[in-house]
């Protein structure tokens, strides 16, 4: 055995040194590999800075470190690395979305957005950098790009339904309701599990007047646990409009029943003052705030939605209110005329 291992080997060694294979690092990494197996994340990454300072150009070794500082939350120390990396790999682009990420994480967001414009242009069907550079895009208030990438990135992704609700959210923000509607259909089709796509639905055809297709859509999102109140609040709304009273007094009180909080608005809300003695009053001060699960630009659209509802409630309100008067005018023009 002695006497094989002494011919196997060096030819072994020779053999990986042919293929411009390095058996120094191979060994370096096998024991990284190893001591990560045993979660000692400190042995694993003395073995690869010893690695990448020994040899400079080691691709997996910088990645493997950029990785490890990237876990332990050093974030500038794993850039540093990821940007060894592309140095190594120019088509390395997972590195290249790691550095955008983590500088967004640094609050860095326009080096961010650079980068990932960058990303794109060269891999436009890498779905978490559009969705990335799209948040940026959402934060920042700069919705027509934000819309821009979207469709650009859906040509590549057909079938994602976060491309169609994220560019839902950016319809919303830009008042075009129409393809917003369009947009969360869509990707309501692809994912029936998307509650807030319905609720958005909902909250549309409530601004376009379509009361029955504004039921439907709430119904739905009576299945989301973190939607249901707002859901039943804004049934009640539909059947005070229809003058179902009964309905709508048992629907708010279940929403107030689900979350307190609502009660407040609902006291602010002039379709309610017909049933406002019917409402029962929580005990607010016993009641902590529900945990909400919607990211920022999520908030930002459910808000803007349930402030242009309200906006088209006044004039529709104003307008009945016109209409009452100018029918009033007309009643006692004529009783003047008799």
């Amino acid at each position: 055995m002695i006497y094989i291992l002494s011919i196997v080997l060096p030819i072994i060694i020779i053999g990986i040194e042919w293929k411009n294979i390095n058996f120094s690092e191979l060994i370096y990494l096998a024991l990284s590999k190893t001591a990560l197996l045993f979660n000692h994340t400190k042995l694993a990454k003395n073995f690869l800075v010893k690695l990448v300072e020994k040899y400079p150009q080691s691709y997996i070794g910088h990645k493997m470190l950029a990785e490890i500082y990237e876990k332990e939350g050093g974030m500038r120390k794993a850039i540093d690395e990821y940007v060894q990396v592309i140095d190594c790999n120019k088509q390395d682009y997972r590195a290249y979305y790691r550095i955008s990420f983590l500088l967004n994480e640094l609050g860095k967001k326009e080096e961010a957005s650079q980068m990932l414009e960058t990303l794109l242009h060269k891999k436009p069907e890498m779905l978490e950098a559009t969705e990335l550079l799209g948040d940026i895009y959402c934060e920042q208030e700069r919705y027509k790009e934000a819309a821009n990438i979207y469709n650009d990135a859906i040509k590549y992704n057909p079938a994602s339904y976060e491309l169609y609700y994220n560019m839902g959210i950016v319809y919303t923000m830009l008042n075009d309701f129409q393809n917003a509607k369009i947009c969360y259909e869509k990707a309501a089709a692809i994912n029936t599990l998307l509650y807030n796509s319905y609720y958005n639905l909902a909250q549309i055809n409530f601004i376009y007047n379509d009361l029955e297709e504004a039921e439907k859509y709430y119904m739905k999102s009576l299945e989301s646990e973190e939607l249901e109140p707002e859901a039943y609040y804004q049934l009640a709304k539909i059947y005070v409009i229809r003058g179902d009273k009964e309905n709508a007094i048992k629907f708010l009180n279940v929403a107030i029943e689900i979350d307190a909080h609502i009660y407040k608005k609902a006291e602010a809300e002039p379709l309610f003052i017909p049933i406002k003695p019917y409402i029962h009053f929580p005990n607010l001060e016993e009641v902590e705030p529900r945990k909400q699960t919607l990211t920022q630009k999520e908030k930002k659209a459910k808000k803007h939605l349930e402030e242009t509802t309200k906006l088209v409630g006044k004039l529709s309100h104003n307008e009945q209110k016109i209409k009452k008067e100018k029918s009033k005018e007309i009643e006692q023009q004529r009783e003047r005329e008799d």
